[in-house]
């Protein structure tokens, strides 16, 4: 897969550090430590994770992590993680362990937030650097 243009990078780092940012509060306090804190990019995409924070949030990144699913898969672990079976897993927990995994790989490798994209707007950010309109970030070191 072709790494990301450094401009881009750049470009998508500014978009992210001047924007505000929406974050639902988990229930487990201990989340952050365990997997970090996630946001959305807006309003909208928030609610659907439970009742958001009233305001938005500044954040400030530096080294993130950018990809889709599968291309944070593989620069943390090598390989793609095979998904759970929704018919016999708890797949909720599945995510969480997943999360910290990352969470963890990620700051091993120096990153301080991964921020996830859609494989679509993944594309057209490395071949075009286009800006997608939804991210979700992954704040690792708060």
């Amino acid at each position: 897969m072709a790494p990301i243009r450094t401009e881009f990078v750049l470009k998508l780092v500014a978009h992210i550090n001047r924007k505000d940012w929406w974050h639902c509060p988990p229930t487990d306090p201990s989340a952050y430590e365990k997997r970090g804190k996630f946001l959305a990019l807006t309003f909208k995409e928030a609610e659907f994770w439970g009742r958001r924070l009233d305001r938005a949030q500044r954040v400030t990144i530096t080294s993130p992590l950018i990809g889709d699913e599968a291309s944070i898969e593989m620069e943390l672990f090598g390989h793609r993680i095979p998904e759970p079976n929704p018919d016999t897993d708890d797949v909720l927990d599945w995510r969480w362990d997943m999360d910290a995994n990352i969470k963890q790989a990620a700051l091993a490798k120096g990153y301080d937030s991964v921020v996830l994209l859609a494989p679509k707007a993944f594309v057209a950010l490395k071949k075009q650097g286009k800006i997608p309109r939804s991210i979700e970030l992954n704040l690792l070191k708060l």
